[in-house]
């Protein structure tokens, strides 16, 4: 069996705006993935909520910047077959950086960290990644007092173009959850259980062909 590292933020932890809590770990689009590959990989979900590529968040007590988390995991997740990178979505937050360039060199630096990481033995073979462009940030439909996302939805649509450039140039697979998924319009940014789903179905054939099953 193939082994996957799904690396992401609250996306990918499974949020529910709706709710304040967690989507029921079988509707978060890793545990879907998995059921829709029937047998061929095991996927280890590592989301946490505000987690950026590779931007500190100050206002945070965790430490959420993906550049400093992403060594440890490949580390403790070794051997690996692929890895699924989404994120980007609080780096347009207007306290951490609001622009989608920045995400997009983020990104980059996270898919260098892969390709470059010392994994042991050095013969085995390097896993792909698959960098996902997460769903476009949208309106509320009622005010959020204090909301970091409030400038962020026009940003957010530049992302996709801006890391299938980045995919394409470090040969990375590229897959847009935008075309798949819709942030709910409790908060603009949090997917509802049915669109976390549709994440991991629509990434299914995508992951069968790199891991080649």
């Amino acid at each position: 069996m193939k082994t996957v590292l799904a690396f992401g933020d609250s996306l990918t932890w499974g949020a529910d705006a709706a709710t304040g809590g967690r989507h029921a770990f079988e509707d978060r689009w890793p545990t879907v993935l998995e059921k829709e590959l029937g047998g061929l990989a095991r996927i280890i979900p590592e989301g946490l909520s505000g987690r950026t590529t590779s931007m500190d968040d100050h206002a945070s007590l965790a430490d959420l910047n993906g550049v400093r988390a992403l060594p440890m995991l490949l580390a403790s997740h070794t051997p690996l077959d692929a890895v699924v990178i989404m994120l980007g979505t609080n780096d347009l937050k207007s306290h951490i950086c609001g622009k989608a360039l920045g995400a997009a060199l983020g990104m980059r630096h996270l898919i260098e960290i892969v390709q470059a990481y010392p994994f042991v033995p050095a013969s085995a073979p390097r896993p792909e990644v698959v960098v996902v462009s997460p769903p476009l940030i949208t309106a509320p439909d009622r005010p959020i007092p204090l909301n970091s996302f409030a400038e962020a939805g026009a940003e957010s649509t530049r992302l996709a173009a801006l890391y299938r450039s980045v995919a394409s140039d470090k040969g990375c697979i590229f897959f847009d959850a935008g075309a798949v998924a819709t942030a709910t319009p409790v908060d603009g940014v949090h997917l509802d259980a049915a669109n976390t789903r549709s994440i991991g179905q629509a990434l299914a054939p995508f992951l069968r062909r790199v891991l080649g099953g």
